[in-house]
């Protein structure tokens, strides 16, 4: 992995007066040209290692549930309830089952800071300061027993609060092995930049699984449930062909509609080449097959 260092987290002041930023919107960077110039994905480049700013984070999503353009989400009315918040813990290979208030779990466990790569299946990526719980505590604290073999993942479904909630036919469901959860680098997002995250961006609490694709990444969870069989996520049932179960990242296997040899850096300059794993091969490629499984990787 290359190393994303804290330093290089600045404030928005100095983004701002940084001349490489770019200063246009949203709608500028939307419209970036797919052929600009190939950056080399280990290039020390400031562009490809400081984090995006807070503001392109929190106004270019993926959220379907507030919309379904990149803008939708932010614009839509903050009419996301989230606090207060709770989230159930339960399942057959769990001991400890239970409903914790959100607070409770900050009091529990303590936040900290990762900032990691994001690389969205739509071949467009990002570098995120989160603020977070290592996801192994939390799974660790409700005592996995032998019946744990994956982890599922319930995201809040509420037609009251969320316009298009269901788009998808019920809440967002996600799923990962018992051995991903307990990965150091899978976290429970709680904030970005030492900021509460944003309706648009998963509050109050979300995953994040830097070696994945985005579609991974359940935002606003409500239940984590410890399971024996391998959970039907949402968008592994709305196309198998398209977005498989593992989702991790990779230039060598191609969405069947573009290629994801590449990716445009969002708040950056051109493109630049995909790395297998994101760029963590080396803390979580042993937790998969051979690298020409395609099953693995979409």
């Amino acid at each position: 992995m290359i190393p994303i260092p804290t330093s290089r987290i600045t404030s928005e002041q100095d983004f701002r007066n940084r001349r490489k930023i770019i200063g246009a919107g949203l709608s500028a960077m939307a419209a970036m040209a797919c052929n600009g110039p190939l950056l080399a994905a280990d290039s020390n480049a400031p562009e490809l290692l400081e984090p995006t700013p807070l503001k392109t984070i929190n106004s270019y999503n993926n959220y379907y549930e507030f919309g379904f353009d990149k803008s939708d989400p932010s614009e839509a009315e903050q009419t996301l309830i989230t606090s207060p918040w709770s989230v159930e813990i339960t399942g057959a290979g769990a001991d400890k089952k239970g409903v914790y208030d959100l607070a409770d779990i900050y009091g529990e466990f303590a936040i900290e800071s990762h900032v990691h790569r994001f690389r969205c299946v739509e071949a467009w990526s990002m570098v995120v300061p989160w603020n977070g719980i290592p996801l192994h505590k939390v799974i660790a604290a409700a005592q996995p027993n032998s019946r744990a073999k994956y982890v599922r993942f319930t995201t809040v479904n509420d037609a009251t609060q969320m316009p298009n909630a269901n788009w998808a036919g019920g809440p967002y469901t996600e799923g990962l092995t018992i051995a991903e959860v307990m990965n150091p680098l899978a976290l429970l997002a709680t904030g970005i930049y030492d900021q509460p995250l944003e309706q648009q961006t998963g509050a109050p609490i979300r995953l994040v699984l830097p070696w994945k694709y985005g579609f991974k990444y359940a935002k606003s969870i409500v239940r984590i449930e410890l399971v024996e069989d391998m959970p039907k996520t949402t968008w592994w049932q709305q196309n198998s062909r398209e977005y498989g179960f593992y989702a991790n990242v990779s230039p060598h296997h191609n969405h069947p509609r573009w290629s994801q040899k590449t990716e445009r850096v969002i708040g950056g300059f051109g493109r630049q080449r995909t790395q297998i794993y994101n760029g963590y091969a080396e803390e979580v490629a042993h937790l998969y097959g051979a690298l020409e499984d395609r099953k693995y990787f979409y």
